[in-house]
């Protein structure tokens, strides 16, 4: 049975998050949908990880186990046929050889995080970014981003729901960087708490506006407690932009 690797891209906006269930819409199911539509099979795919509701990706990987083989291409190219006019598509196919997994082979998830910081409203990426109406200092935001670097304890930035085992986690990258009206923040790790990137984005945008220090999102870090926490920055700027293995 042939296991295939896609590399696929969302817009998390019209979903209640990637992962199936039942009598709402999901990112997964429309995949799946669409694998039975052109193969007669149904299945239950395995993803790197699973989004939150309004939630985008730019890189997800996922795997689907066939009962035939097919080229790759055609895989592609039949799946993105029957997912129109959904916002999803499958941008690379693959043969995965061994016991390669989606989610158990994966070593690091990386996101990325985008602002608008202006005081006009969004237009054009409405759902697509968080509006920040008051200047941000990037390089405050970045500064601080570095105390959440390395081995550390994220309870402060765990979702009270996180299913995690432990909230021990190894944060590899964190940086922020301005583009015009845009400020940027890019997040990579082996993986995530629930909610952590948007908590640690929240939190950061308080060292960006000026209510916070560096210390201070040390001192958050240190508590492990969820009430040291920021504000949680909202689904809608968030994207899973590239799985590694």
């Amino acid at each position: 049975m042939p296991r295939y690797k896609l590399t696929i891209e969302y817009d998390g906006r019209p979903y209640k998050g990637f992962q199936a269930q039942d009598e709402l819409p999901s990112v997964q199911g429309s995949i799946e949908r669409a694998v039975k539509a052109f193969s007669g099979q149904e299945l239950r795919l395995q993803a790197a990880g699973r989004t939150d509701t309004g939630v985008h990706a730019t890189g997800q990987v996922i795997h689907i186990d066939l009962e035939r083989e097919w080229r790759p291409e055609v895989v592609r190219d039949a799946m993105n046929a029957y997912l129109v006019p959904e916002p999803i598509a499958v941008l690379e196919a693959e043969v995965a050889t061994g016991d390669w997994h989606a989610r158990f082979s994966a070593t690091e998830r990386r996101y990325i995080y985008r602002i608008l910081n202006r005081k006009a409203p969004p237009a054009l990426d409405r759902g697509r970014v968080w509006h920040v109406k008051k200047p941000l200092d990037a390089d405050a935001m970045h500064a601080a981003a570095q105390a959440l670097i390395g081995h550390h304890d994220f309870t402060t930035f765990r979702h009270m729901q996180c299913q995690a085992k432990s909230p021990m986690k190894t944060l590899d990258v964190a940086r922020a960087w301005r583009e015009g009206e845009y400020i940027l923040l890019e997040f990579a790790s082996r993986s995530f708490l629930h909610r952590q990137v948007r908590s640690m984005t929240g939190t950061l945008a308080e060292a960006g506006i000026g209510r916070w220090s560096a210390g201070d999102v040390r001192a958050a870090l240190e508590a492990k407690d969820r009430k040291a926490c920021g504000p949680v920055a909202p689904a809608d700027g968030l994207y899973l932009t590239g799985v590694k293995y």
